[in-house]
This record gives structure tokens, sequence and C-alpha cells, in this order.
């Protein structure tokens, strides 16, 4: 008596179209051993695609009949598409089973595999169901690129989108709060260049935002937050992108300035180092004796953590961080303008702003030249090409190198507002903010207070244990505080040229009041 391993494989949407339900397999598999007076040593269900035999009870089964060789004859299935959807991976099968003495067989489409003419039948059986499975997938891949085409998104929502249904059953993906402001943060502060992409990543998380490295590259790669659909080459038609049906987190020219950040094409700014809050000042301080760099470092007492500005060679200079910090707070405030002044910075502002308009809007008019010189190329090509003196393999290869920079030109182009006329609500935040210069350190985060510290001082301080020694400031804030001074002598009654120093302020003051905003 033979005996035999009865396999029966459905998968949900077979089971749903052809009813090739597991109950009725088993029913006409025991049928036919019984007619056939076959002894069962086991059943095997599975429910998997049968696109490949990485199967889970495949693959079990196939230990088996490795390790238990000639206890089986026969695996049994309903039909040769229960085996196998691909004709090469079903015969290289065939040939393992036939090597631990294991024949396969189909009940409903059986074949003596012994005679050779049964071959041309077996590869029938093994190509119809294939054929049947590029098709559906040729199908699906079909419709699916159509509804790219369309801008819509297909699949699983990207993070920081959600899937959604409309009333009618239409499928889109809309932004989900908290992480579309996460997501803001992390590509407007990318383009800043200020910190390292990994530096981001560790702060987002620190915000809220769940994500892995890898899932965080491709967050800050995927068009898709800027409202675009990337359409990958297929056959003749070259990759591209199309706009989105769904709503944008970013600007497209945001997103462009982050892959120009990302890309190393947009120049770097010194990089900002992540430091104790305790320690504001480190890498600014100088140590008096050696002139070395001051580091910073927490020495544990008995009850607290107390920190020090120290210097790492054999000179041994130490501060108390709290003293040294307090005193440069002392010395900021000296810098902060008497509130007489702010009427002055608010002239010498109007004045710079209309002076950038006229430069605004000449960068605008370049740039806009470039597309259009580039659109007037890509058009003599595609004349050249109706004209048959270049192949149209040729103008692909133009386009796909001109198009890229056509639209980042563009991307930049829309990111030109229109300047505002309400230039007194725009300037009262700066304004504010070199008013209250001291208070802004004292509240600031970490990042901020040595923002403003790079911003006021180029050089290293030098702090001696009890004062700091005269610095040299930022060339701003000295025609600022020449002005303030000036100021002063105007009110005590005495000459002064102030007049001609606020025409010298006036270009630099709107720089140092952005700096600092």
């Amino acid at each position: 008596m033979k005996t035999a391993d009865l396999y029966i494989r459905v998968s949900t949407d077979e089971q749903a179209e052809k009813g090739y339900s597991q109950r009725s397999q088993e029913e006409m598999l025991r049928k036919y051993c019984e007619l056939n007076a076959m002894q069962v040593r086991r059943i095997i269900y599975e429910d998997h695609s049968a696109k490949t035999f990485n199967r889970p009870e495949w693959q079990k089964l196939l230990a088996d009949l490795r390790k238990h060789s000639g206890k089986t004859d026969l695996v049994l299935f309903t039909k040769w598409d229960r085996f196998s959807r691909n004709a090469g991976d079903a015969y290289q099968m065939i040939s393992q089973l036939r090597k631990v003495g294991v024949e396969p067989q189909a009940i409903e489409q059986p074949l003596d595999l012994s005679v050779p003419e049964n071959k041309m039948m077996l590869a029938f059986y093994l190509a119809a169901p294939e054929v049947e499975n590029d098709r559906r997938a040729l199908n699906t891949f079909s419709v699916m690129r159509r509804a790219k085409k369309e801008g819509r998104w297909m699949g699983s929502a990207p993070f920081g989108y959600a899937n959604k249904v409309t009333e009618v059953g239409k499928k889109y993906i809309t932004p989900k709060h908290p992480h579309t402001e996460i997501i803001q943060w992390v590509f407007e502060t990318i383009a800043k260049g200020i910190f390292t992409t990994e530096q981001v990543w560790k702060q987002a998380k620190a915000k809220g935002l769940r994500i892995c490295k890898n899932g965080f590259w491709v967050l800050v790669r995927n068009p898709v937050y800027c409202g675009k659909i990337f359409i990958p080459k297929y056959k003749e038609e070259e990759a591209h992108f199309v706009k989105g049906q769904h709503e944008p987190m970013i600007s497209e020219a945001l997103f462009y300035e982050v892959q120009d950040v990302l890309d190393g094409r947009k120049k770097k700014q010194r990089l900002q180092i992540e430091v104790d809050e305790n320690l504001p000042l480190c890498g600014f301080l100088v140590c008096p004796p050696c002139g070395r760099v001051l580091t910073g470092s927490a020495s544990k007492g008995k009850y607290r953590y107390y920190h020090y500005y120290h210097c790492s060679s054999s000179c041994g200079s130490r501060f108390r961080t709290d003293a040294v910090n307090k005193l440069f707070t002392v010395e900021l405030r000296k810098l902060v303008p008497h509130p007489g002044m702010i009427e002055i910075y608010k002239l010498a502002m109007i004045s710079e702003y209309n002076s950038q308009n006229k430069d605004h809007m000449n960068g605008r008019r370049l740039l806009l030249e470039r597309p259009e010189e580039l659109n007037k190329q890509l058009a003599k090509a595609r004349r050249l090409m109706l004209n048959e003196e270049i192949t149209p393999s040729e103008y692909r290869e133009i386009k796909a190198e001109y198009q890229p920079e056509i639209n980042s030109l563009e991307a930049q182009v829309s990111n030109y507002a229109t300047p505002s006329n309400k230039i007194d609500d725009l300037i009262n935040k700066p304004v504010d903010n070199v008013s209250k210069l001291d208070c802004l350190y004292e509240n600031g985060t970490i990042a901020e207070k040595r923002l403003i510290v790079s911003s006021i001082y180029p050089e290293k301080l030098t702090f001696d244990g009890l004062n700091y020694r005269t610095p040299r400031i930022n060339e701003a804030v000295r025609l600022i505080c020449s002005l303030d001074e000036a100021f002063e002598e105007i009110k005590k009654g005495h000459s002064s040229n102030s007049t001609e120093m606020s025409f010298q302020v006036t270009p630099l003051g709107l720089v140092f009041c952005i700096i600092i905003c």
C-alpha cells in the first residue's frame, strides 16, 4: 500500500472567487486515497501564495520528507496550480522531491511523468496559472500607475499622514496632527544647516516624533510632503513627478532646499554644537594663562553636581559656571540700547528694507530668465526631434538633464513672495528683541544663547576670574552702541556727529536685528 501526504493550499482571493476551500480539497483528496487504496500519512494546510515555494508549511513538509526519506511515496493535491504558479520553480521542486523518492501528483490532472509526452501537458498545466498570475499583476500595476499619475497616493500612508475614505468610498491621505507640526519643523531646521541630520532626528524624537533613523532619512527625501507624487520609469516613459491630490505639509522651495543641504549643494553654515544647558559659554572662552579654549564639565559633589569651565592643559585654570555666566549677563546688559533709540532704529530698518526690496525683485527677475532659457532649449530640441534631426531617445536624455534644474528653479521662484507694505508690523519683533537682549539671553534655550553669543562676539572671550577683558564686538553692534552714546551726548547738550553715524548704522542695524531674531 502506497503512503501519501495531502497538500491543501488556498489563498483568500482564490477561496472567494473560485471556491477552493480547504474542506472541499480535503474531501476530494481523502476520497481519492480510499478509491486507490492509499494510506494518508499527514495533511498539510497552507494559506499562502504559490508564486514561490517560500511557504511556511511547504518548507516544513520538505524538511520532513528529507529527514524521513522513504516513508512517503506521493504528495497529492487537487490541481497543479495548488502546487505552483511558477513553471521554473515547479520543475526544480519536482526534481528535489524525486531525489527523496517522492512523486508529486494532481488528482484532477493526473500525469504519468515517466511518459515523455506527458511533460508537454505538465508544461501547459504549470504555465497556465503563471500566465494568469502575470496578467493579474500587470493589470494591477497599470491601474496603480494610472492612479499615481492622477495624483493619488497608493498604499499605506507615509509617516505623518493618515489613510481616510470619503463617503463615496474614495481613498485619500490627510496630514495627521501633531506629527504635521514636527515634520514642518524638521524640514525648516535642516534647511538652516545649523544642525546635522542626526541631531535634528534626535531633537525631533524629543518633540514626540516616533520614527527610526532609517525612516527619518526616507521622510526627508520623500517628495510627498511637498505635494508631489513620484512616477518611476517604465518602458519608454521617463521618471517624473506629478502634483498630488493630498494636502502638502511644506512648500516645494523648502523641500528642494533641504535636498540641496543633504546632497551638499548648499553652502553649509557652521554646525551647532550640542552642550549642557549649564555651559552656554563652552567653546567661547579662552584660558588667560595659556590661551587655549576652555572646555566644560560637571563635578559631583556631596548633594549635587557643580559645573566648571576649565582648561585641558597643565595650567589648571578652572572657574565656577554660575559666576562666569552671571557676569556675562552683566556684560550683555551694557549693549542694550536706551528706549529713546527705538524710533531711530525703526527709521534705519525702513530705509534698509526699501533698498532690499529692489534687490529682491532683481533676484526674482534673474531666476525667471534661467527657466525661460532652458524651456527654449527644450522646445528647440523638440523641433529637432520632429524634424528627425535627433532621435526620440536623444530628446529624452536632453529633457532628463534639464527638467530637474527647471523644477528646482521654478520652486525657488515661487518662494519669492511679494514684498509686504506693512513694514511697521514686520520690524516690531526685531526691535523688541534688541531692546530686551539680556532678557532673551537669560530666558532662551541653550541653542538661542549660543546663537546670541556667536552673533555679537566674533572672537573668543577672556575671563580672568573676576571680570571679562574688553572683547571685540560685531561691527553692527559697535555702531549701534556708538549711536546710542551719541544720543546720550545730545541729551546732555553736547555737540555730536550722530547724524552721520546714523547713516553708517542703517545697513548694518537691520542685519543685526535679523540675526538676533
